[in-house]
């Protein structure tokens, strides 16, 4: 578990939180509020946007934190890149991981970044540090990278050296570093593009480029990238581990780490859920023993994502979803067609609900897999 963020920093404002997530316990700068978020895991159920700060350390980071580049697995779209080599340049740092919703709708904006002022000197380093265990796998990581269209250099950070050297502690997470490779500024959460994109415009400028433009990008991101209806989502990100369970009702409780027998007799109440069927429930996932098992949520955001894995072997694995009993019709996902069937091809997070503006309320959300194998990690907002 990440340690608690004391950051030295004077923020300049701090947007509210939509989400109320559950390990709500750490302190953005000195002397400000509690502020909730997810250390360790993602910022957020849909949407947690903290403003971008300036000036200052980050208390425990390195003097010269990107010399804990050399501490990456491998190298994505680059060869590897070095603090030495970095000298002079201005280089944004931002760490993701791919099975983040908040990353995911973030990615758009690094992207259009890294294109509009690469000319001007700015290098951008997308740090991929998991989560959840798949997202340590290269092949997983290489699929991301091409799904989403990312062309920056992206580090791969599986034994969190780079993370430990910046002594970060959330997803996403944006680091300012100027040409002297000290931290300028940085930005937890997603949002707030317009702010960071005037920070590097100034920082490329501090640093000698010129005729750096002055307008803005307004990337419109697709399916799980399409910005978030913050005013809308009052469901928390919900984790089917075990290890970071909440609000489940099955009845019995979860058994840990062995086959069983799962039943729902209560419709669930808002954020409740639960699992039907012979379900093993580890640390971080659920996996389904039998044909028909199903997991039930009843949420209220626009959008609903499941986190989730197919078979062992790898075997895809079928499913049928239903939106207060029906197919979902014109308000199923982009993983997912009008009658709610789809299938879990690969380990990544797959949007299941896609709702209009006027259909957003209290809806209880099911799903039922026709094979057996299937993992489940998580459910997002958005």
């Amino acid at each position: 578990m990440a340690q608690r963020a004391s950051g030295s920093f004077q923020p300049l404002s701090i947007q509210p939180a939509i989400s109320r997530p559950k390990a709500a316990r750490f302190r953005f700068g000195s002397g400000l509020p509690a502020i909730p978020h997810l250390a360790e895991m993602r910022l957020a159920l849909g949407g947690l946007c903290f403003a971008l700060a300036f000036g200052g350390g980050i208390t425990g980071a390195r003097a010269a934190p990107l010399d804990s580049l050399s501490g990456a697995t491998n190298w994505l779209n680059s060869a590897p890149l070095t603090a030495q080599a970095l000298k002079g340049k201005v280089v944004l740092v931002d760490f993701w991981t791919y099975s983040c919703i908040n990353c995911l709708r973030e990615m758009p904006y690094v992207e259009a970044w890294a294109n509009k002022y690469k000319p001007y000197g700015l290098v951008v380093i997308g740090v991929h540090a998991p989560e959840f265990a798949f997202e340590k796998n290269l092949e997983n990581i290489e699929k991301a990278v091409a799904r989403f269209h990312i062309t920056f250099p992206v580090a791969v950070d599986n034994d969190r050296a780079i993370w430990n050297g910046f002594n970060n502690e959330y997803w996403p997470a944006a680091y300012f570093v100027e040409g002297d490779g000290k931290i300028q500024a940085h930005h937890f959460g997603e949002g707030d593009y317009d702010r960071s994109e005037h920070q590097l415009q100034a920082m490329l400028r501090d640093n000698g480029a010129k005729n750096v433009p002055d307008d803005l990008v307004h990337p419109v991101g697709t399916g799980e990238q399409s910005e978030a209806d913050l005013s809308a989502i009052d469901s928390p990100e919900t984790y089917i581990g075990y290890e970071r369970a909440s609000h489940f009702i099955s009845t019995g409780g979860a058994v840990q780490d062995s086959p069983n027998d799962y039943v729902i007799e209560n419709s669930p109440a808002l954020n409740e859920w639960g699992l039907s069927g012979n379900w093993t429930i580890g640390p971080e996932a659920a996996r389904l023993n039998k044909p028909g098992g199903s997991i039930t949520f009843r949420f209220h955001a626009r959008d609903l994502h499941l986190v989730l894995g197919p078979a062992k072997d790898g075997k895809p694995v079928r499913f049928r979803v239903t939106l207060d009993g029906h197919p979902p019709g014109a308000m199923h996902g982009t993983d997912c067609d009008a009658d709610g069937i789809g299938t879990v091809s690969g380990q990544r997070l797959y949007q299941l609900i896609r709702q209009g503006e006027n259909n957003v309320g209290d809806h209880l959300f099911r799903i039922e897999f026709l094979s057996p194998g299937v993992e489940a990690f998580s459910f997002t907002f958005g």
